[in-house]
């Protein structure tokens, strides 16, 4: 058959996810192979498999929550047609299942997908086994086949398990892709949202999930900044939208949650603005040593991100993966009763402060960071990011801590060299920057440059702002390279 390689114009960027796909299931040596798919739910997953299953002719099944004698059955239905057979293949067990999808690649490279593998799994706890068994190195069904085995699953924590430590699978695949949501700049284009400013808010509230436009509020964007809270009381505080509800299902979807109530209270501690252990424990009222396993768990499910502290060693700060969390979190959930009554402007008015403090500032945070790291040229920074994230500086002599938005390290070096320190930030979503800032940023360059491990001579100062700069700041910038200005036009499209 003939083989369109070309992206589907129905698939939105995920270019880096094609062409791996492709690479994948078009390897043509021999020898069948496996890969895994993993990311939330919304990201486009089962788009990318199921385009790629039709461009290349390749299999693909969706499985569904059922028994594993239903799911036997179903596969073998979809296999007789795929196979033009008179009627279902019988499949008497996992192990001839396994062998049939292998053996739809003895004359051709094929991709062959089993998507929402979870399902499959959990009602069949030996199905991995059984793959790692078909997949034996020598086995003559494997060596005869070219078949290109995709498992996709959107529970993190049951697909990050699949490959980990001593699970059956460990060594086997050929491919470990993940689709994480799109970042801020695609996301914008995605919208179709020129406006940087509106962009950043929008973001804010639905972050990159490419489901959220079009299922979820049906292709409905603000049409302008003068829009935006119009669209936040018809698209999300809407109890007829199903981004109404989302964040709820985001927990209950995920089998390992069992807690709902546990998890809601330490997701709603973190979008408080406590990120610390110490700081949830003391918020939902729990020891610090009874948060190991929840915060374990949402990690796992890909609903928290720990960073550790650079410049604290063993401290960390936590903080909420998915933005329609946060948002849901700090604005929707203490106005429930009232948003399901169809009160949503209300809440909306009322709830200003509290968005543009909990949602809208930290998530401008996270912005600036992915673009210091993913954006901005090494000349702008000084150098090659190799992490960035919030860190909190303690000043010995006057035993206080300084709480920074932002710590850009460079790349290790080679031996015991200090690490180069290239940037420090001060990020702030609705207050304009201006001297005392720069200076506060000096004073805190000062203090990093006597520190131990760190080469801070050249650490570049970095002000953030949604609400600009005083002229004596932009002054200021334009006489010293070490002074960096990021305004929202920055963020969205200058480096």
């Amino acid at each position: 058959m003939v083989v369109n390689l070309i992206k589907p114009p129905e698939i939105f960027d995920r270019d880096v996810e094609w062409a791996e796909l492709l690479r994948f299931a078009t390897d043509e040596r021999a020898g069948a192979t496996l890969g895994v798919v993993s990311g939330r739910r919304r990201q486009g997953k089962t788009l990318l498999l199921y385009e790629l299953a039709r461009a290349t002719g390749g299999f693909y099944f969706g499985a569904t929550e059922a028994t594993g004698t239903e799911s036997l059955r179903r596969l073998g239905q979809a296999l007789g047609r795929y196979t033009s057979a008179p009627g279902p293949v019988h499949l008497a067990d996992w192990s001839s299942a396994v062998d049939a999808l292998l053996a739809l690649g003895r004359d051709r490279s094929l991709p062959v997908v089993l998507d929402e593998f979870p399902y499959l799994a959990r009602a069949s706890r030996d199905l991995p086994s059984v793959i790692q068994h078909a997949l034996t190195p020598g086995r003559p069904e494997r060596t005869g086949s070219r078949t290109r085995l995709l498992l996709c699953g959107s529970a993190l924590s049951f697909m990050g398990g699949l490959l980990a430590g001593s699970a059956p699978l460990r060594g086997r695949a050929g491919l470990e892709l993940p689709v994480a949501p799109l970042d801020y700049r695609a996301a914008a284009a995605f919208w179709e949202i020129d406006d940087p400013s509106l962009a950043a808010q929008v973001f804010a509230i639905v972050g990159g999930t490419p489901a959220y436009r079009r299922e979820y509020v049906q292709d409905d964007a603000p049409s302008g900044r003068d829009d935006f809270d119009d669209w936040v009381v018809r698209a999300v505080l809407n109890p007829a939208r199903p981004l109404f509800r989302e964040a709820r299902y985001l927990l209950a979807e995920d089998p390992d949650l069992r807690d709902a109530a546990l998890y809601h209270s330490v997701l709603a501690a973190v979008a408080e603005g406590n990120g610390t252990r110490g700081g949830i424990a003391g918020f939902i009222g729990r020891k610090t040593t009874d948060l190991h396993h929840p915060l374990t768990v949402l990690e796992d499910a890909g609903l928290l991100i720990r960073e550790p502290d650079p410049l604290r060693s063993g401290r960390s700060r936590y903080r909420i993966a998915e933005p329609l969390i946060t948002f849901y979190q700090a604005v929707m959930r203490p106005a429930w009763t009232a948003l399901e009554q169809r009160r949503g402007a209300d809440v909306w008015r009322r709830s200003q402060r509290r968005y543009a403090s909990a949602v809208l500032g930290p998530a401008f945070e996270e912005i600036v960071r992915q673009w210091t790291v993913r954006f901005a040229a090494p000349e702008t920074i000084g150098g090659i990011v190799a992490e960035v994230s919030p860190a909190v500086l303690t000043d010995p002599a006057s035993r206080t801590s300084l709480e920074l938005d932002l710590v850009a390290l460079g790349e290790p070096p080679i031996g015991d060299g200090p690490r180069p320190l290239l940037a420090v930030g001060e990020v702030k979503w609705g207050r304009t920057l201006g001297g005392a800032d720069l200076d506060r940023l000096t004073k805190v360059r000062k203090l990093l440059v006597a520190r131990p491990g760190l080469d801070a001579r050249d650490t570049r100062l970095l002000l953030a702002s949604g609400a600009g700069f005083t002229d004596d700041l932009v002054a200021a910038s334009r006489d010293r390279p070490d002074v960096i200005l990021v305004d929202p036009t920055r963020l969205y499209s200058g480096d």
